[in-house]
């Protein structure tokens, strides 16, 4: 039996380890060491934003019936992609696939910012008023839609081996649990680790209500696509306790913490002025995110 046909055998399994040990592990450490403190109920948020979670995978399961594994053992059957007509060594061309896919994420989380309608969908994502583990895996449900279709467009176009999108999938759901966690890593380890992994305290940059903080540190897992294309930013400018989690148009509880709200949401609101599109900010401006 491959490699392939292992995964492929077991996939589901897999994925769902690697999902909940991951979120049992992050969870017991912000219960041992949060970050910061939480400035709404945890039971509301966690129940909505897990409920929105396994809401999508059933939605995900209806639209999509055919997972991202099943899209790439048909492009390897069939010679699609890039590197499915290219001769290399099978654990260099799964790297090259890992990478190449989350630089593909990078660019699709710049344009949820950058498309005006899209960002109506990922702003579900950043309304949440506190930033924790389950921030992490909170998306509107067409947006979690076109994510899987740019993932099935991407795999098609490139080839990678069932077992690297498997590994990049695991990957990118414990890093988005890591990097989301309400937890507190030493300095000096922080800064280490943000050389090659997006930390959490990177990442809470930009979920910060600053227009130009959110508009910063859009990478999930590897952290040079903001260093390489401009948008990394250090720390935020109020400090990590300080600063203010969210959307600044969006703060009641029936708006960003319940299910209703978080899908009703994209519907909701003018945005006149688009934060990425500016070149400075300051308190007046800021009327919609």
């Amino acid at each position: 039996m491959s490699i392939d046909e292992l995964v492929m055998n077991y996939e589901k399994e897999i994925r769902m380890s690697f999902f909940f040990g991951m979120l049992a592990v992050i969870a017991i450490w912000e219960l041992i060491a949060p970050r910061r403190a939480l400035t709404v109920s945890k039971t509301v948020r966690w129940l909505n934003n897990l409920g929105l979670v396994f809401f999508n995978s059933f939605i995900l399961r209806l639209v999509f019936p055919v997972a991202a594994i099943g899209v790439a053992a048909s492009a390897q059957q069939n010679g699609w992609g890039l590197l499915n007509n290219i001769e290399m060594p099978i654990w260099l061309a799964a790297v090259l696939a890992i990478v190449i896919m989350d630089l593909v994420i990078y660019i699709q989380h710049v344009m949820v910012h950058a498309i005006p309608l899209l960002w109506r969908l990922h702003r579900v994502h950043h309304a949440d008023p506190d930033y924790d583990v389950t921030t992490g895996a909170r998306f509107h449900t067409f947006e979690i839609m076109l994510s899987m279709g740019i993932k099935f467009c991407t795999i098609v176009l490139l080839g990678p081996a069932v077992f690297a999108v498997v590994i990049f999938e695991v990957i990118l759901n414990a890093t988005a649990m890591f990097n989301h966690g309400n937890i507190r890593l030493p300095k000096n380890i922080d800064k280490v680790l943000r050389l090659f992994l997006v930390t959490p305290d990177m990442h809470r940059v930009h979920h910060s209500i600053e227009d130009d903080e959110t508009n910063s540190n859009f990478g999930f897992s590897l952290p040079w696509w903001d260093r390489l294309f401009g948008t990394y930013r250090d720390q935020p400018r109020a400090g990590h306790e300080a600063m203010t989690i969210g959307i600044r148009s969006y703060r009641s509880a029936k708006d960003v913490c319940w299910i209703s709200g978080m899908l009703t949401l994209p519907f909701k609101g003018k945005i006149s002025d688009y934060a990425i599109n500016r070149r400075s900010w300051n308190d007046s401006q800021n009327s919609d995110k």
